[in-house]
């Protein structure tokens, strides 16, 4: 019985992260989409998401609970400072492909047992509108693909352009089936 690691303290497994309802009361059920630059790389092949969490150490389990945790989240962090006094904010970035909503409602579902929220709870903050969170509203709002992603940022750019007096900027190729829709219609 000397060799029992439950009877000797020192020997005891040490549990550390999180557990189940740790972070009840903690997090905001309001996520952000695209509100902040991707680190790992370029915006249009990222999404980034961020959750407001309620205290330091709390964030910081949940950073490293997204990163261990799926094979899909290229990584998580959590702001340096406070955003308001004892908030700070996790960013979890993953690729933007059609996977996304099925990847973020897979994080939303596992929330669910560390927060008092399930997945239905949740809202979504994109280009300044609110939504109820919904896998195909997301698919439907949110650019899937890096393409999807330019033209949609690049058509903005392009219209600042044109109010600045500067050559606009192709966004996307055209293809032999436009040029001749274009051509029947008198455009081209």
């Amino acid at each position: 019985m000397l060799n029992n690691p439950f009877n000797n303290p020192k020997l005891q497994p040490l549990l550390e992260g999180l557990q189940y309802k740790d972070l009840d009361g903690m997090m905001k059920a309001t996520m952000h989409v695209d509100e902040f630059a991707a680190k790992m790389g370029d915006d249009a092949d990222i999404i980034v998401v961020s959750f407001f969490v309620r205290d330091q150490q709390a964030a910081k389990d949940l950073v490293g609970w997204f990163e261990k945790g799926y094979d899909f989240v290229l990584d998580a962090d959590r702001s340096p400072g406070e955003i308001k006094p004892n908030r700070y904010l996790v960013y979890v970035e993953i690729r933007r492909r059609s996977a996304a909503p099925q990847h973020i409602q897979q994080l939303l579902a596992d929330l669910a047992t560390l927060t008092e929220h399930e997945p239905s709870d949740w809202r979504w903050r994109y280009q300044g509108r609110d939504h109820d969170w919904n896998e195909e509203a997301f698919a439907q709002t949110v650019p899937l693909t890096p393409q999807a992603y330019r033209e949609a940022n690049d058509e903005d750019l392009n219209e600042v352009r044109t109010a600045a007096g500067l050559p606009v900027k192709k966004i996307h190729e055209p293809t032999t089936e436009s040029v001749v829709l274009q051509s029947l219609a008198g455009i081209r």
